[in-house]
C-alpha cells in the first residue's frame, strides 16, 4: 500500500516541481540539474536526459523511500549511492522531495555532455556539494565525499 501511496506522490511532484528555465526548445537533451526544495540554487547533482519526467521519477523510485532507513543496498553502483542517500535524507527531513530545473537543451548527445560537463565544473567553481560521479573521479573537495561524511551544508 505505501509504495502506490509513494507513487502517486512521486508523480504529483513530478508534475509540480520540474522547471524549465532553459528558454530553449525542448529538443534533444535537456540538461538539469536536483535541487533541494528550500535552496534550489544549491544544487546537488547535474544530470541529462531526454525525457524530464521519467528521469526525475526514476530518481525518486530509485531511492526506494518505502524501505526502512539502511544504507542503499539495492544501488547497484556504489558511486551512485551517496545522491540516493540524500534523496532518502531530504525526504526524512519533513517528506521533502528534491526540485528538478532543466537549465538547457541540446539537440545531440556530444553537444549535451559538453554542457552537462560545463554545468559541473560551474558548480565546483561555486564550491556546491555535488554529488556526481565526476566528483570522486577528480576528487574534487566539499563534493560526494563530504556529503557522504555528513557535510552539515546538505
Amino acid at each position: 500500500m505505501i509504495v502506490t501511496e509513494l507513487t502517486h506522490r512521486f508523480r504529483r511532484h513530478v508534475a509540480r516541481e520540474l522547471y524549465d528555465e532553459s528558454g530553449d526548445l525542448p529538443v534533444g537533451s535537456a540538461i538539469y540539474t536536483l535541487s533541494d526544495p528550500r535552496d534550489i540554487r544549491a544544487i546537488r547533482y547535474v544530470g541529462q536526459t531526454n525525457h524530464p519526467r521519467r528521469r526525475f521519477l526514476q530518481h525518486l523510485t530509485h531511492a526506494r523511500l518505502w524501505l526502512p532507513d539502511e544504507r542503499p543496498w539495492w544501488v547497484a553502483s556504489p558511486k551512485l549511492r551517496p545522491l540516493y542517500e540524500w534523496i532518502r535524507a531530504l525526504y526524512g527531513d519533513g517528506s521533502r522531495l528534491p526540485v528538478m530545473v532543466l537549465w538547457a537543451w541540446r539537440p545531440t548527445p556530444a553537444s549535451a555532455r559538453l554542457a552537462e560537463r560545463a554545468r559541473i565544473y560551474e558548480c565546483w567553481a561555486k564550491s556546491l556539494p555535488i554529488l556526481n560521479v565526476e566528483a570522486e573521479i577528480l576528487d574534487r573537495p566539499g563534493t560526494a565525499d563530504a556529503a557522504r561524511a555528513g557535510d552539515p551544508r546538505r
